[in-house]
């Protein structure tokens, strides 16, 4: 009883689990080593395993959480005792070209490892044999296989991802003869895109097997459902061949398949050649509600799998009926004389003092043109408010978004006035805002009606200065816009499927997004849920992992974690425990820490804002114009 009392002050995870045959140990892992805010705020470098002699691509943890397993450049697949900092195992793996991800098997005991790499070849590993020969071989891919996965609740089977468009279904009972071409394509993206689609990521529903998403080189994601798709053999295609789309292919057009893009991506008919988009990592939630993307080039979003909500860009609410006022209609005297100089109803809403604070800090910073210290305000503010009676704190944080102008932040801006809208429909002043907003995010006949219908609800403000100038400008742009239809008419016609353009006409819109870090130099970063779904943690190009509140999407902390890139960010399944790697040749353990050594902490970044800034001028920056060390780049890639 002694010892257990002691763990009051200890906040070393290590040390509590290596003592765990002292206390119960349910107590532990189901009350104490969850991700509480006083664990995730002293979390800190804990060790660095040393073994790898090139970048680790990918880290991958045993299901009891005993073992953590590591792959590298140098083609060696580790294993890792993460509480004794021990090496376990060395497998030099047949493998000719960069290892992208490595996989336990499920239920085997921890003894089956998956590997698949950049030779475009998959192995199978029994390590309990001691025995570096691979048990099962495949060599179907034709180009780099990038991920694996496999269904918490089947044994037999794992799939690999490649960057020939293609996702292969390996079931181990089964002999594989790559010569006899087994039926086992479940997804072939060439039936239905132009041009070269690769698969760069994998992931399975851990409640919900059915369903499997996947991140390609494009800006959707898409999940389908395994049980509505049959397996085709594999068509030879030409190395970096650009392909036709095939009509009948094995997917049908409704039901099987769902797909998922951030708003305002899904309305841009092309972007810089230097900024194209691919999707680098996909994850489903614990619960299997959600599935959360790495986006390239852009940032981190969530989605609700279940949610059917397209994007929105002008979508008015109707003026609530009054005596003297037609809903929707020209104002009234009335309703005209509600309206202040600001657009705002003469009688202004009192917060509560903490919600009051929040928004006179928020006003202050974008004074300032402090956008990310706003924005953070007026979330906070929001939450506190809990979204009601706060169209001001909307259309506020609108603002400050316009003035950011990061990607997406417009059309973040564009949702925010029309949220401001609903719990205000007077609102002059997020009336006029959304019609810029849309302006600015190209949707120009959006705007134009937008204008003239705040000037039909709201005739008053017809020769108002802004709306004037607003005018203007939107004439203006749809002339360029004329000029660009013009020169896009002469490029090639070639098109995707039908099923392709129905797919993508029906993605549905994020539900939260993360931003802050980058993610432009190598296509294997990750994003992942830490402690069930109370943070989300993801690693950057400048070295450094992110962990953001997943409540409202604000930085909790950065960390330190690599000389050049952190790729991997991989939670232990059961405790405060996080393994990172990156270019660097070292797997990273950070814990919490005791409070002498979080004083002399070396590895937390503290200022979130200057990393923050920097991450977001690289990305939106071409690439060819900043530095950038081309070997971390081609190593890791």
């Amino acid at each position: 009883m002694k010892r257990k009392q002691q763990y009051g002050s200890v906040t070393n995870v290590t040390q509590m689990l290596t003592d765990r045959a002292y206390w119960d140990v349910e107590y532990v892992l189901r009350n104490r080593l969850r991700t509480a805010p006083q664990f995730v705020d002293n979390i800190e470098l804990e060790t660095e395993l040393k073994g790898h002699n090139g970048c680790v691509n990918c880290l991958e943890w045993s299901e009891n959480g005993c073992i953590l397993a590591s792959a590298s450049d140098d083609f060696h697949v580790m294993l890792w005792d993460p509480f004794r900092h021990k090496q376990l195992y060395d497998l030099l793996t047949p493998h000719e070209g960069n290892i992208f991800s490595v996989k336990f098997l499920p239920k085997r005991g921890n003894s089956l490892l998956a590997t698949g790499a950049g030779d475009c070849k998959t192995f199978v590993f029994d390590v309990s044999r001691q025995n570096d020969s691979p048990i099962r071989k495949c060599t179907c891919h034709m180009q780099r296989v990038k991920r694996l996965e496999t269904s918490p609740t089947d044994m037999q089977l794992y799939w690999s991802a490649a960057e020939d468009g293609m996702v292969l279904q390996h079931d181990l009972r089964q002999q594989h003869g790559c010569d006899r071409q087994d039926a086992n394509v479940l997804i072939d993206l060439k039936n239905n895109i132009i041009g070269i689609p690769e698969v760069k990521c994998i992931a399975i529903n851990p409640l919900r097997p059915e369903m499997m998403a996947i991140g390609t080189n494009d800006i959707y994601t898409r999940v389908y459902d395994r049980r509505m798709i049959s397996l085709t053999r594999v068509k030879q295609y030409e190395v970096n061949q650009e392909t036709v789309p095939n009509s009948e292919d094995n997917i049908p057009r409704d039901g099987c398949v769902k797909y998922f893009c951030p708003g305002y991506l899904s309305s841009k008919e092309g972007y810089n050649q230097y900024n194209q988009k691919a999707t680098t990592y996909v994850t489903f939630s614990p619960d299997g509600t959600e599935l959360l993307t790495n986006l390239g080039s852009d940032h981190i979003y969530l989605y609700d799998i279940n949610s059917t909500q397209l994007p929105v860009f002008l979508q008015l609410p109707k003026l609530p009926t009054t005596n003297g006022t037609v809903a929707n209609g020209g104002s009234s005297d009335e309703s005209s004389a509600k309206l202040g100089a600001n657009g705002r109803e003469k009688t202004k809403h009192k917060f509560p003092p903490d919600v009051e604070l929040l928004k006179k800090e928020g006003n202050a910073c974008l004074e300032k043109n402090q956008f990310l210290n706003a924005i953070q305000n007026y979330t906070l503010a929001i939450k506190k408010a809990n979204g009601k009676d706060c169209a001001i704190l909307y259309l506020n944080r609108a603002t400050a978004l316009m003035k950011r102008n990061w990607y997406g932040d417009v059309y973040a801006a564009i949702r925010d006035c029309h949220t401001a809208l609903a719990l205000d429909p007077y609102y002059v002043k997020a009336h006029f805002r959304l019609a810029r907003a849309l302006l600015k995010q190209g949707n120009v006949l959006d705007s134009m009606t937008c204008l003239e219908e705040l000037m039909r609800r709201f005739p008053s403000y017809a020769k108002n200065p802004g709306v004037l100038m607003l005018d203007k400008d939107i004439v203006i742009e749809i002339e360029k816009q004329r000029v660009r239809a013009a020169d896009r008419s002469q490029m090639s016609n070639e098109v995707d499927s039908e099923k392709e353009k129905y797919w993508r006409s029906n993605a549905v819109d994020y539900e939260d997004r993360f931003v802050g870090h980058c993610n432009t130099k190598t296509d294997i970063k990750e994003a992942n849920y830490f402690g069930d779904k109370h943070y989300i943690v993801a690693g950057s190009d400048d070295g450094n992992f992110f962990v953001w509140n997943r409540k409202n999407g604000i930085i909790s902390s950065i960390y330190h974690a690599d000389e050049l890139i952190v790729n991997c960010v991989q939670p232990h399944p059961y405790i405060c425990l996080l393994a990172t790697s990156g270019i660097d040749h070292e797997v990273r353990l950070w814990s919490p820490q005791s409070p002498e050594k979080l004083l002399s902490s070396v590895r937390r970044v503290k200022q979130i804002d200057a990393a923050v800034q920097e991450n977001q001028t690289r990305m939106q920056s071409d690439p060819f114009d900043s530095f950038a060390p081309d070997q971390a780049i081609c190593r890791a890639s």
